[in-house]
């Protein structure tokens, strides 16, 4: 089983979370990026930089994910699309997407885009807190301890 990281709008934080975990279990981890990405020196890390443009790193997440694999990523699209493959994804803040939730995680989103389509003012997402880090670690060490 394998870590994919949607890398390109994945927090700092979250990334050296990753690292540690994957040096600590020795689990694959792949950051896919249309841009280079520095990580530490490990034989469990690696970069996949893809070209530039819409939803050309998420294509190849899809493209190269298995089912029992983890996509770490805040676009929900893409995690209907892995969790439609057998992959769970997680989200930065923590929110874990499986079979059970995604589709209406994913008309939520599309709900709000229209809201926002129609002049109706959102928002941003509040910054990364402590406890969404928290939810963060916690759902990824659950997954890592049951993929032995």
């Amino acid at each position: 089983m394998n870590l994919w990281v949607d890398a390109d709008a994945c927090p700092g934080v979250i990334r050296e979370i990753l690292y540690r975990a994957a040096d600590r279990t020795g689990v694959m981890l792949t950051l896919v990026a249309n841009q280079p990405i520095r990580t530490p020196p490990s034989r469990h890390i690696r970069t996949l930089q893809v070209s530039a443009g819409f939803d050309v790193a998420d294509n190849e997440i899809v493209r190269r994910v298995s089912a029992g694999d983890l996509v770490i990523t805040s676009d929900i699209p893409l995690a209907a699309e892995v969790v439609a493959k057998g992959a769970l994804a997680l989200s930065p803040r923590g929110d874990l997407f499986t079979a059970e939730n995604v589709r209406s995680r994913l008309n939520m989103r599309d709900f709000l885009d229209t809201m926002r389509a129609s002049g109706v003012q959102s928002g941003g997402p509040p910054a990364l807190s402590a406890s969404d880090r928290q939810a963060f670690a916690g759902h990824l060490d659950r997954w890592l301890a049951g993929r032995s």
